[in-house]
């Protein structure tokens, strides 16, 4: 049987994983099967912008292993790591940081963007570190040598990047090691935050994979409803409404029926909202079990991390090999 291609993606350690973060890692799973999967927590990538409170990093990333495995990511199936354990990650941007143009990095769309958002929240990050993040992020993805990488449409300028770096690395030293890793896309419908808008943390509209159950019934309680719905009797508009969005990802074969009866009044807000709140908990409490199993045996974390460093690292060996020859360091 041929080999499997691989395939990387990450996150970034900087919290508890939301209900949003659980549908990316439910697609996860499924690249398991097509894929050599390899998955990083990418802690230096939170020091980017967070690099004046990394007091919570190490929790932060236990954490957010805990909530890939208890989301149903399987470590029999794909390789778990710490973009920190692999120190060959740090030698590769610092090679490819020998070749990239400075302007290749001041065009990333998403760059002057952030530093004007942090810069509105009193914070500067204009450092060298959030300058070279695509760098970095090009140096964790070509290190697995991936043919593909998983992203949604405002991570195509990172993979383009990529891409870019390969050819000019191919071309100054008359080699061909990386493949051109090419744009996963993924189908999973965004869930919008419990305000309807972009569900972000900075928003603090989100429900996390953690909460125990009275802190999802006071999140789905404090849902945006209809505005212009003052009595239960008056028909709703459930388009505008968080609650029926929630509804179609977590009570599905009820939609159509919640639908019509709130166009109807027949269904107040209340009622609406305590079947959201059984839903979204039945759907955590699986969670939740496996979450409680992980937190009473760190062993076996360590051992899933351990075994996934010894993987990438392998990987990561090979690939250093290839370019310290193909740069004659």
């Amino acid at each position: 049987m041929a080999e499997k291609q691989r395939m990387l993606s990450g996150m970034r350690p900087t919290g508890r994983l939301h209900l949003g973060h659980q549908r990316v890692i439910e697609y996860w799973s499924t690249l398991c099967d097509t894929y050599d999967s390899f998955y990083f927590t990418a802690d230096w990538h939170a020091i980017t912008t967070q690099f004046d409170d990394t007091g919570h990093l190490r929790d932060n990333k236990r954490e957010i292993v805990i909530d890939w495995l208890s989301s149903g990511l399987d470590p029999e199936k794909c390789h778990i790591f710490h973009q920190s354990d692999i120190k060959e990650h740090a030698e590769l941007h610092l090679l490819f940081s020998m070749i990239t143009p400075l302007s290749w990095l001041e065009r990333v769309p998403t760059y002057k963007g952030q530093l004007a958002a942090f810069a509105e929240k009193g914070k500067d990050i204009a450092t060298y570190g959030f300058l070279g993040y695509p760098l970095l992020m090009a140096a964790d993805i070509l290190m697995y040598r991936p043919v593909g990488v998983p992203v949604g449409q405002d991570q195509l300028p990172h993979v383009e990047f990529c891409r870019e770096l390969v050819r000019r690395f191919h071309h100054l030293y008359d080699v061909n090691i990386f493949p051109e890793p090419a744009p996963i896309f993924s189908q999973i419908a965004i869930l919008p935050g419990t305000d309807n808008r972009k569900m972000s943390k900075s928003y603090n509209n989100y429900i996390n994979l953690s909460d125990p159950p009275e802190v999802i019934k006071q999140k789905v309680w404090g849902m945006v409803t209809d505005p212009a719905r003052i009595r239960k009797t008056d028909p709703g508009h459930p388009e505008v409404c968080a609650v029926y969005a929630y509804q179609g990802f977590y009570n599905k074969e009820k939609q159509a029926e919640i639908c019509a009866n709130c166009t109807k009044g027949t269904i107040g807000c209340g009622e609406c909202k305590k079947m959201l709140t059984d839903k979204i908990n039945a759907f955590l409490d699986p969670i939740r079990e496996k979450r409680a199993y992980y937190e009473n045996n760190p062993q076996i974390l360590d051992e899933i991390i351990d075994d996934g460093n010894r993987a990438a690292r392998k990987v990561a060996c090979e690939t250093m090999e290839m370019v310290r020859e193909a740069m004659k360091i």
